[in-house]
């Protein structure tokens, strides 16, 4: 059950980050050529804000909780760009952003852990 947490808090973190981005993207003059970026940090944040939030109770295997979490929330991104997109195939870039996401989980489920509540 705090897996499935996490996972929907970072999902549900990402799309406010995306958002937000996207409005400012919209309204002042940043180039187009950041969005890649932008789209890496986002999700590294949302899984590392879910993987730690769901790791807070459960005070073991953070590392294992979280890479479940960062892996499970890119599964989830790939498969919903794969149905809505055509053409959608995996390359260079798809395969760092599933290494960043399990990294970040794992790092997020090693520091949720230790938070002292």
């Amino acid at each position: 059950m705090n897996i499935c947490k996490g996972i929907v808090c970072s999902i549900f973190l990402t799309l406010i980050l995306l958002f937000i981005f996207s409005i400012i993207l919209t309204y002042t003059n940043i180039d187009e050529s950041t969005i890649p970026v932008v789209i890496i940090m986002a999700t590294v944040i949302s899984i590392l804000v879910g993987s730690s939030i769901s790791t807070i109770k459960i005070k073991k295997n953070g590392i294992v909780n979280g890479g479940i979490i960062g892996f499970i929330y890119i599964l989830t991104i790939y498969l919903v760009s794969s149905i809505v997109q055509t053409g959608f195939a995996l390359n260079m870039y798809s395969i760092v952003m599933i290494m960043l996401s399990i990294v970040a989980g794992m790092i997020g489920g090693i520091v949720g852990v230790n938070i002292k509540k």
